[in-house]
């Protein structure tokens, strides 16, 4: 990607550096970023005809949506972080001509886990973006390249902040069509960190070659030579980490699922597929043009969240605190690492806890750090996820509403 595409990012608190900054006009920031004053309401009724229905329980957690799929691809691509469907997506969106050309994330040439925007044009090509990133890269940097390269009809895969500032942006440029698909995202950090993590894992990092958090409380590692090893989550060094490693946009996101694209393509709630949430008719049509390519299923669920909720809460305050976490004792690790994948919140119920916890999170970092920022960052259905815990809103930290005037 030539580095003359797009400037240098201007520094900002709570920026994970869409993009947005780099381009000719920067301080459309305050205007689209998602963490300064977002109106999910508002934006989800442009995208998809509607805000969330508050009535429908799963909207509550994961955004507006038509339909909700357990899929697998029938035969998986090389090299794929599950079975390849967002990727596939996207080969049929360039090789049908719909659009004519693709946003997404490619490897650094340098460095297979740092990732570098790119917009390819050729349904072939699509193959570089197979597999996770990890870091901050400047997608939306290349919105402007785009139309001045006369692209009208475009998809982009994003993450949440990504993909809030994209359609906060979208009437402006002016595209003639444009698909989104979604990832979902909840702690991002730099490149260098995350080789710092690896470092914590294996002796021999520089030959990861794939890492996944899995549904079923394990932690899926890869290597070049074909070996594998999987580490069960209660056995990972997350208490050892730096304060900072996750910084502190993701530990206040409230966009966990990207209620913004059209397709969401995640796994939480796949049970060892693939997770689809529909979330307009533009989606049903990205999942109609695969055809029989892949496998659909209903989503199941499994288990109860209340107490990994409880439990997470609990750290989050006295993480937020500075206090130290509390730890499991070593020699129960194991016994624990066994238990919670048989009794543990499976399927939906997993995916409802992780967006508690994100809620939660977002509260108890957001009152420690930028209080002031409360009432403007965090949307009305975040204090709806946490209100069972115990977590409500304190003096000034949600929006102040006007008397009605009767007369």
């Amino acid at each position: 990607m030539p580095k003359d595409e797009f400037s240098e990012a201007i520094s900002r608190k709570l920026c994970t550096d869409c993009g947005v900054s780099r381009t000719k006009d920067p301080a459309r920031c305050g205007q689209v970023c998602q963490f300064i004053k977002p109106d999910y309401p508002a934006q989800e009724k442009r995208v998809h005809g509607r805000a969330r229905d508050g009535a429908r329980e799963d909207e509550l957690f994961f955004g507006p949506y038509l339909d909700m799929h357990r899929a697998w691809a029938k035969q998986p691509s090389d090299g794929a972080q599950w079975s390849g469907l967002t990727t596939r997506i996207a080969e049929k969106l360039l090789a049908s001509g719909t659009v004519q050309a693709v946003l997404t994330m490619v490897p650094d040439p340098e460095d297979r886990w740092r990732p570098v925007p790119a917009l390819i044009t050729e349904s072939g090509d699509m193959a570089r973006a197979r597999g996770m990133r990890m870091g901050y890269a400047p997608l939306l940097a290349l919105l402007e390249p785009a139309r001045e390269r006369g692209i009208t009809r475009l998809a982009v895969i994003g993450i949440p902040c990504q993909v809030y500032a994209l359609r906060a942006l979208e009437a402006e440029l002016g595209f003639e069509r444009l698909y989104v698909i979604g990832t979902p995202c909840s702690d991002n950090t730099t490149t260098e960190n995350f080789h710092e993590f690896l470092g914590r894992l294996t002796d021999r990092p520089d030959q990861v070659s794939y890492l996944e958090f899995r549904a079923d409380y394990q932690v899926e590692l890869r290597f070049d030579d074909g070996a594998q090893r999987e580490i069960p989550f209660l056995k990972l060094p997350i208490s050892d980490l730096p304060s900072d490693f996750f910084p502190l946009t993701c530990r206040t996101c409230v966009d966990y699922t990207n209620a913004l694209s059209d397709i969401t393509v995640g796994y939480m709630a796949g049970q060892g597929e693939q997770w689809l949430i529909v979330r307009n008719e533009r989606g049903r049509d990205l999942v109609r043009m695969l055809g029989d390519e892949v496998r659909l299923a209903p989503v199941g669920t499994k288990g109860k969240r209340d107490g990994a909720v409880k439990g997470f809460i609990v750290n989050t305050e006295l993480a937020a605190g500075g206090l130290p976490l509390r730890r499991m004792p070593d020699w129960l690790r194991p016994l624990m690492a066994w238990l919670q994948p048989k009794i543990g919140p499976r399927g939906l119920e997993f995916a409802r806890a992780r967006l508690e916890m994100k809620a939660a999170e977002t509260v108890l970092h957001l009152r420690r750090h930028h209080p002031r920022r409360m009432k403007y960052m965090i949307p009305a259905h975040v204090w709806a996820l946490v209100a069972p815990y115990g977590l409500k809103p304190e003096a000034g930290e949600t929006p102040e509403v006007a008397p009605s005037r009767e007369g």
